[in-house]
């Protein structure tokens, strides 16, 4: 495939279908929901071909020539002068095995989240069209190796999710538009002062062997391509890299969320429509924790070494304090928010591990939590567009009234308690071996393992409360599963069920890129050392 601009595809594929959209007559409201599924269907397919045709045992931190399906040319060129000189940018993308999950991951939640997307019937343009703007922004973070451009595509979420929430969300969707909206800036602001630091601290060399000022991610990944004179050069004795490493650190965990940044995440999920619900969960969160992989970690690396025990420290807080807010409520859809913070707890706590196996099990975890949460958040709208309440008091043996139904939301259920046999269980096992192999982090891998049981506690008295027992005869008419619901279902169960049973189907991705980010970490953690960088 050399030479075909897959990633740009894949990338700007929902930019031509929102044109498309915004092109057709607004009375055409289902020709505009097929346009929206053709092209989210298409980024599927073009996500396939890049599976197939990816080589997994390259890897791809090291030198650009690494990574796979690279694109890259000058995108902005401004002469300059004096000690400036000429800022050039590049528009430069590709993918190794930490990306490839999350590209797969993004494709299939969108064509999913379109799909249950299918009943909103208030300004059926404009929603369609800034959900396929959200789309890109999302994919185009995923395939970025240029941080100006990274930061392009992440702040691009930004406006679709805002109306998306604050139009077409629940009673109380400004409050939570704008909630949202301030703290991802207010994140954002962070990325933006570091990039610019960045971007003044690390030097590319060109073709023609002169040296420029680069937001190139892999040039900054090395220390021999920094400034002495840079602020963020790990060779300045007076540089800001910790400064920078927290601000860098808080821009991301806003994203996850991480506690104490996660107030945002409930009242979003709230109020939300059910389709992008499951785009937060399903993706947006991830983007997170694959900033830290991408950028923070190989940036950083001595740094990150020092905070490995903070980094774990707050994911044990995700997990249990996410558990114990999910175990306290009493609104579907809110317990499944809580839950989702608390799961992406144990990501944080792999990746803090600094292990092959900790980190794997992250990654997969990003991919499985996506999966498995996108699931419970669609069958929360299912039963909610059926009963227009979320009330777990207000239900009791659906079991008998919607058996497919409840055969659904058991497999979710089970795969977020992590029940072996289902995808949540091989991720979150290899989370707790990475870091439980790591005697500094070994406490706060025990109390983690708590999370384990209280998501069961709270997962299965939910499950109690509104399937089993007698039935509500209120919900005596109420009709089981229809072939649209079927289709945004099935995907995701087979994947739970797939991955769960042949995690290698997905760790074989990852697994070589992960381990060469391992090695580098180490590595540079040890140079770093050897030259008095570190305490």
């Amino acid at each position: 495939m050399e030479g075909f601009p897959i990633l740009s595809l894949l990338t700007f594929l929902p930019i031509i279908g929102m044109v498309v959209v915004l092109a057709l007559p607004k009375k055409l409201e289902l020709g505009i929901r097929y346009t929206a599924l053709v092209f989210t269907g298409l980024q599927v397919v073009f996500a396939a071909v890049l599976l197939a045709n990816y080589n997994y045992a390259a890897a791809g931190i090291y030198e650009e020539s690494s990574f796979q399906f690279i694109e890259k040319f000058r995108w902005i060129e401004i002469p300059g002068v004096s000690w400036l000189g000429t800022v050039k940018i590049d528009y430069f993308m590709g993918v190794d095995g930490l990306s490839v999950p999350m590209i797969l991951l993004t494709a299939i939640i969108s064509f999913i989240a379109v799909l249950s997307s299918w009943n909103i019937s208030k300004s059926v343009k404009g929603y369609f069209a800034l959900f396929l703007l959200l789309d890109t922004g999302m994919m185009g973070v995923f395939v970025s190796l240029d941080f100006f451009l990274f930061y392009v595509f992440w702040e691009l979420m930004l406006l679709p999710m805002y109306f998306l929430i604050g139009i077409w969300g629940g009673p109380r969707k400004e409050y939570a538009a704008i909630k949202f909206f301030i703290y991802t800036l207010f994140g954002s602001v962070f990325m933006l002062l570091v990039m610019i630091g960045l971007y003044f601290s690390a030097m590319e060399v060109m073709p023609d062997g002169s040296k420029v000022f680069t937001f190139n991610i892999i040039a900054m990944m090395d220390p021999s391509n920094f400034t002495v004179e840079g602020i963020l050069s790990p060779f300045n004795p007076n540089n800001y890299r910790f400064v920078a490493y927290l601000a860098l650190f808080v821009g991301f965990a806003i994203k996850i969320p991480m506690f104490p940044f996660h107030t945002w995440l409930p009242d979003a999920h709230v109020e939300a429509p059910t389709a992008i619900s499951v785009i937060l969960a399903g993706v947006l969160l991830k983007m997170g924790t694959y900033g830290i992989l991408r950028i923070s970690y190989p940036i950083f690396p001595e740094i990150t070494r020092d905070l490995m025990y903070y980094i774990a420290l707050f994911g044990m807080i995700n997990i249990i304090y996410g558990a114990l807010c999910a175990m306290a409520q009493r609104d579907f859809k809110k317990l499944i928010a809580y839950s989702s913070i608390s799961h992406m707890g144990y990501v944080l706590l792999g990746m803090a591990s600094l292990t092959s196996t900790g980190i794997n099990g992250a990654v997969l975890q990003m991919f499985n939590h996506g999966t498995i949460t996108a699931m419970l958040f669609l069958l929360v709208g299912v039963l909610y567009d059926r009963t227009h309440t979320r009330g777990l008091n207000d239900f009791g043996g659906l079991a008998t009234q919607l058996p497919v139904y409840t055969g659904f939301v058991t497999v979710a259920f089970f795969a977020a308690i992590g029940l072996p046999s289902l995808s949540g269980w091989v991720s979150e096992a290899l989370v707790f071996i990475g870091a439980f192999s790591v005697e500094s982090i070994r406490t706060l891998t025990m109390i983690s393992t708590l999370g384990i049981l209280l998501g069961a506690g709270y997962m299965l008295w939910t499950l109690q409360r509104i399937f089993l027992g007698k039935l509500n005869e209120k919900w005596a008419g109420l009709k089981d599963l229809e072939f649209r619901e079927y289709a945004m279902l099935v995907p995701l169960t087979v994947i739970i069920i797939l991955l769960g049973i042949y995690p290698s189907a997905m760790l074989d991705i990852m697994n070589t890129s992960v381990n060469t980010l391992v090695d580098f970490l180490a590595v540079n953690v040890s140079n770093s050392a050897s030259i008095g960088l570190l305490n």
